[in-house]
């Protein structure tokens, strides 16, 4: 499985820096910041490099402490301090970096560049109904570069405000007309119809860019011009015009993005090897309990958040790294996609599985807003299974099934931008779901009884049934509001924010079947890869 990523500023370590002479740089770099901090304690400033430069020494816990010390000292500095709060993010300091935003939020009139600076890090955070608010505010002070623009359309799209979201991402391509993010985004807002759509419009502006392979930068801008195009045909059931655009979309995200087939293998070789140990029953600390939703991008796991989340109990999370955040620091191993998590395995006899519990509750508690229970909704954190099962052995952990050929075509035409390789290539999408069909098959073996397989199909046909047993399962009682998520009015930060605000349906089933003739070597690899028929 691939290494999980955020939008957040999350920090990646070099592996360069782990040579001998850039250890000895380092190091003296960090004698000279300590012996600067010991003469002026409240510079914050040195403070800031001297975290800086240990994480780059691989010392991540040891990192964290200059940044805390910093969040009690702070000037009246707002790019220092948001520097600060960004380094607190990455290091898992949530609970620091959102009380540092507190405080620069009492900031009287603030200029528009504070205000979006500060909406951006409310929404790494997932704090959306903030970041709007404070996007809002950034706009009416007189933002106005393309990147706020399409932030401040994407936080509304998230909260349900389309028609406002559409007026937004206009104004920026009128401004901006080669802004791919823009563009991609509008397409998406809701189905294109034939008397309002912008396909002449967008592929006018594919004409007028330049050849292919001139720059990655360009490469990814025609990329998503293709996708809106492909989005737009499909919409239209021009379909073979349609598959054109997104092999065009997709043939150019593969080659800025290779897909490492040998460290996927390498990632489930060690999870499935690794030592799994059943914690003991015991009373579940105090506090709101986090709920755990794993498995495939794009195989329902948002449309079961809305559906947990509108039971008056529990408040969704969104899809939150922390867990895998304070699973590195508690290892004390800097992020480094796949690698960073190798070395995490290598070293999981020794993690104190107390501490990693206590920790991630410390830094998500927060995220109930007073309710009993929240979700935690990463699909990704399939890999983090027996890591939760032994820090937090009374979290609830469901694993949404959905069939093989619906999911891997939802991710192939989804444009997850720079952080999904698997997902631009048939092949590698082939070989990647057969990778995460082995860990999750792995996960039941090892430990049965401690994920729950939730069926797509029964969520959307047979609703009532499933999701009676989902509540059983987490020791929810039933409320008949999780029958209707639709009426669900909260936040939702992810893609397909409009359909999981219809009522639950099941058009989806069988959806890849409209190119049923592109994708029949997927279907084929996954047949041979999965042992069974598919499709």
């Amino acid at each position: 499985m691939n290494s999980i990523a955020s939008p957040s500023a999350q920090l990646t370590s070099d592996p360069q820096a782990t040579r001998p002479e850039d250890d000895a740089r380092l190091s003296a770099a960090q004698a000279a910041l300590e012996s600067r901090i010991g003469r002026s304690p409240h510079d914050v400033a040195a403070l800031i490099e001297l975290s800086t430069v240990m994480f780059q020494r691989g010392q991540l816990r040891a990192s964290s402490q200059p940044l805390l010390l910093a969040a009690t000292r702070l000037p009246r500095n707002v790019p220092l301090i948001l520097s600060l709060v960004e380094r607190l993010i990455a290091t898992g300091e949530i609970v620091a970096a959102r009380a540092c935003l507190d405080l620069l939020a009492q900031a009287p009139e603030p200029p528009a560049e504070l205000l979006a600076a500060q909406a951006h890090l409310r929404f790494v955070l997932g704090d959306i109904a903030m970041a709007r608010e404070l996007m809002a505010r950034a706009i009416q002070a007189g933002a106005n570069s393309p990147g706020e623009l399409h932030m401040y359309a994407m936080l509304l799209q998230f909260s349900g405000r389309i028609d406002e979201a559409h007026a937004v991402l206009e104004r920026c391509l009128a401004q901006w007309p080669t802004f791919g993010d823009a563009a991609m985004v509008l397409a998406n807002l809701r189905k294109q119809l034939p008397e309002s759509n912008r396909l002449a419009w967008l592929r006018e502006q594919l004409r007028q860019m330049p050849a292919t392979g001139t720059s990655p930068e360009r490469d990814f801008v025609r990329a998503e011009f293709e996708y809106a195009c492909f989005k737009t045909l499909d919409d239209l059931g021009r379909h073979e015009e349609a598959w054109s655009a997104l092999s065009r979309c997709n043939a150019l995200m593969h080659a800025l993005n290779p897909y490492r087939a040998n460290v996927e293998e390498e990632v489930v070789d060690a999870l499935a090897n690794m030592p799994v140990t059943s914690t003991p029953p015991c009373a579940p600390p105090p506090g709101p309990v986090p709920i755990f939703v794993v498995g495939m991008p794009r195989s329902g796991t948002t449309l079961l958040d809305r559906i947990l989340t509108s039971h008056s109990q529990v408040a969704s999370a969104g899809e939150i790294i922390d867990f895998w955040r304070q699973l590195h620091w508690v290892a004390d191993v800097t992020p480094a996609r796949s690698e960073g998590l190798l070395e995490v395995i290598r070293r999981s006899d020794r993690i104190n599985y107390r501490e990693l519990g206590e920790r991630y509750l410390k830094q998500t508690q927060w995220r109930a807003q007073g309710k009993a229970w929240y979700v935690d909704k990463l699909p990704a954190n399939i890999q983090m299974v027996a890591f939760i099962r032994r820090a937090l052995p009374h979290a609830p952990i469901l694993h949404m099934v959905r069939d093989p050929m619906d999911t891997c075509f939802s991710n192939y035409k989804a444009m997850f931008g720079n952080i999904s390789p698997y997902s631009y290539d048939l092949a590698a999408l082939a070989h990647y779901f057969g990778q995460y069909t082995r860990l999750a098959r792995h996960w039941n073996a090892a430990m049965p009884g401690a994920v729950l397989d939730v069926p797509y199909a029964g969520l959307v046909q047979q609703t009532e049934a499933t999701v009676r047993g989902i509540l059983d399962f987490c020791g929810l009682p039933v409320e008949e509001a999780c029958f209707r998520p639709e009426r669900n009015t909260s936040p939702v930060a992810t893609p397909s924010a409009a359909q999981v605000r219809e009522t639950i349906h099941a058009r989806s089933l069988g959806q890849w079947r409209t190119y049923a003739r592109q994708l029949e070597p997927l279907r084929l690899s996954l047949e041979a890869r999965l042992g069974e028929p598919v499709g």
